[in-house]
């Protein structure tokens, strides 16, 4: 009975050990995506070789982003990105398409519209976007904001999550 209470404290010693060493060797990897004290943690979607969730440096940029996950696609849509652009821990960014995903054969680039200059008229025309959301748009940027990212239109006031998901492909940052 002693031996076999021996074994099972010799045991649990042991599982303790590996778990504390397996412990301390995964803080230290700068690709764990568990880790977010030093890093970021982002998913990517849309237009790019890679998508799916990576872990950046703090200070990580639209730029570093799109490296990480192989580059863009050739369909990605330049204007729809900053590549400077600060982003935030646990966000999900979006790179749009330049060309309907619906169309195979599409030749023409999709209507866009910029969403820093444009008017508010302009903006109203994209689907599913209101003239009071296209006046809050407007309203945002003139307190002197610009949208660096497509995620951004979702801090504008009437933007939920629906509105967003149906102008994203509609819309540009800059020219």
């Amino acid at each position: 009975m002693l031996k076999i209470i021996g074994i099972i404290v010799v045991g649990v010693i042991g599982v303790i050990g590996a778990f504390l060493f397996m412990s301390g060797s995964f803080s230290s990897d700068p690709n764990n995506i568990l880790n977010t004290g030093e890093y970021l943690t982002i998913t990517v979607e849309g237009e790019v070789e890679k998508p799916g969730t990576y872990a950046l440096d703090l200070g990580a940029t639209m730029n570093d982003l799109i490296e990480k996950a192989g580059g863009t696609t050739d369909n990605a849509d330049p204007l729809a990105y900053f590549d400077d652009a600060m982003l935030s821990e646990g966000m999900t960014y979006y790179i749009a398409p330049k060309y309907d995903l619906t169309d195979i054969c599409a030749t023409e680039p999709i209507e866009k519209v910029n969403v820093n200059t444009d008017s508010q008229e302009k903006i109203q025309e994209i689907d599913g976007v209101s003239s009071s959301v296209a006046s809050s748009i407007v309203s945002y940027r003139a307190g002197g904001n610009r949208i660096d990212t497509l995620e951004e239109l979702l801090e504008v006031y009437g933007i939920g999550n629906a509105t967003y998901t149906k102008m994203r492909n509609y819309v540009t940052l800059h020219a």
